[in-house]
């Protein structure tokens, strides 16, 4: 289904943050990489480009949260298979130029650093009660769901800098048996 022209100029940015970061997306060049009048992007995003570094890390979270609370039903291996798979597409759609732009939007001296960090928050949040419901304990689960999603976001950037999927992958194998042996513990 084809997005609205507001919505795809913030996938748009989500997309231009994790190829070159904050710092080197302007508003002007989103415009010309979305082929949308300049003049829409303001009205669209008077707040200019926090509004729009912002509203592209809120449509990322968006998307992986859909993805995690929809395979979290089928457990915690189910959910960590979800996310990866959701990075490794990020990563070949891009031809590995992009990372996370949330990660990106995080490690930069930005006003939205801020909001970006939360979402890390939110993502290790909706993982505990899914470990949880595996049978993990309350302490470990909360260890464990910030693990996957530290090491995950590492290996998005790794595979990025090496163009393979080769780092994920590895992560991936390695998160599985730590899930394996929490919830059989």
């Amino acid at each position: 289904m084809p997005l609205d022209p507001r919505t795809k100029m913030v996938a748009g940015a989500a997309q231009l943050i994790g190829e070159r970061g904050v710092g080197a997306t302007s508003v002007r060049e989103l415009a010309k990489f979305t082929g949308a009048p300049l003049g829409s992007t303001y009205h669209y995003f008077p707040g200019g480009k926090d509004q729009l570094v912002e509203e592209a890390v809120a449509w990322v979270s968006g998307r992986v949260e859909k993805v995690l609370a929809r395979a979290g039903e089928g457990g915690a291996l189910a959910a960590l298979d979800a996310f990866i798979t959701n990075w490794r597409e990020f990563l070949v759609a891009s031809d590995y130029e992009a990372s996370c732009p949330v990660l990106a939007v995080a490690t930069e001296a930005t006003a939205t650093a801020g909001p970006a960090n939360e979402v890390f928050k939110t993502w290790q949040g909706l993982l505990v009660p899914v470990l949880r419901r595996d049978g993990v304990a309350p302490q470990r689960a909360e260890r464990l769901a910030w693990l996957i999603v530290g090491s995950l976001e590492g290996a998005v950037v790794m595979a990025r800098s090496q163009r393979s999927p080769e780092p994920l992958e590895a992560v991936a194998a390695e998160l599985r048996v730590l899930i394996t042996d929490a919830v059989s513990s």
